[in-house]
């Protein structure tokens, strides 16, 4: 592949040829709320990771780009089998995927036999095809309220999301240990001090938060339910407890409210900068158009098995998925 280093394109030269690419190849162009500014603003969807493989499944594309991590284009590729699916960085990967090995995973699942896994959707193809029902953040709610009381749970790989869960449901869960490096960064002490620099500002966490984090919070919910959150608040400003990125979304949509990010323990949130949604840039995004590569491939006994989970969480909650979307650029 191209040494996508020596690319000799920057500014507008950059976007044209990009978007020269993109109607070339008959491209949809996808990107996750953790992406740069700059990739938010080209793409056709900024969204949440399942309802951009979702909207790109209806569109008549032939490729599918993904700017987001590698679990991302891997549903992407589960639920549009025939477009072609590239990663601008095969290496964007992410903690909660990385903390689940499917071997792991499948001797845990054979020790608990009377126990249903609700897995997270921020896992591998492999664990999800382990997996009974996959659930979003947005939909793991609806799901859980679905469940009989005595059915048994497995929730993985986030236990700060299935921790959040258990509380709010009174639910006893086998959480499997796997945490966000993102989320985790968040300070307490930090938060709080920054609170009293904004008394009266609500602070809005994604459940993969720490309970110390979302113990402050005012609205705890998906990045789609916290852009949400931020059209309806009535004050003028909110602290935001995810990943940074997430609010250019909010100013681009509500100019006039002021957006804080919440402070890792350096009293800032440049701890809080996903390092592998960072891998992904605009270089990396036109070399992967103009390559087709580096291109997502999985074997179709896998993907079936895969999709099978995915499937029940949408017979059972597809109306929450992506609830709050700001939608198409």
């Amino acid at each position: 592949m191209t040494d996508q280093t020596r690319i000799p394109l920057a500014g507008d030269d950059l976007l044209n040829e990009i978007d020269r690419l993109r109607k070339e190849r008959n491209a949809v162009i996808l990107a996750h709320y953790y992406q740069t500014p700059a990739i938010q603003d080209i793409a056709d969807f900024v969204g949440d990771s399942l309802e951009l493989s979702r909207k790109a499944a209806e569109t008549d594309a032939d490729v599918i780009a993904f700017c987001g991590v590698k679990f991302m284009a891997d549903t992407a590729k589960i639920l549009s089998p025939q477009k072609i699916v590239v990663l601008p960085d095969m290496d964007a990967g992410c903690s909660l995927e990385d903390s689940c090995p499917p071997e792991k995973f499948k001797a845990f699942r054979e020790a608990h036999p009377d126990h249903i896994a609700l897995t997270y959707i921020n896992s591998s193809i492999e664990v999800k095809a382990l997996s009974d029902v996959i659930v979003t953040s947005s939909s793991a709610e609806t799901i859980i309220s679905q469940i009989p009381p005595e059915q048994k749970i497995i929730f993985g790989p986030d236990r700060h999301l299935g921790g959040y869960l258990s509380r709010k449901f009174g639910r006893e869960m086998l959480l499997w240990p796997g945490v966000c490096i993102v989320h985790e960064a968040f300070s307490e002490t930090e938060l709080l001090k920054l609170k009293a620099q904004h008394p009266g500002a609500p602070v809005a966490a994604h459940p993969e938060c720490p309970p110390t984090i979302v113990e402050h919070a005012d609205y705890v919910g998906s990045t789609s339910g916290i852009l949400q959150f931020a059209k309806t608040f009535p004050g003028d400003t909110l602290i935001v407890a995810t990943e940074p990125h997430i609010i250019h979304q909010m100013e681009l949509a509500l100019p006039e409210k002021n957006f804080i990010g919440a402070p890792g323990a350096d009293g800032n949130c440049s701890c809080n900068i996903c390092p592998y949604m960072a891998l992904n840039t605009m270089e990396k995004l036109y070399a992967a158009l103009r390559d087709l590569e580096p291109r997502i491939e999985i074997e179709e006994g896998l993907r079936l098995d895969a999709k099978r989970s995915l499937d029940r969480m949408l017979e059972m909650a597809s109306g929450t998925i992506g609830l709050g979307d700001l939608g198409a650029r």
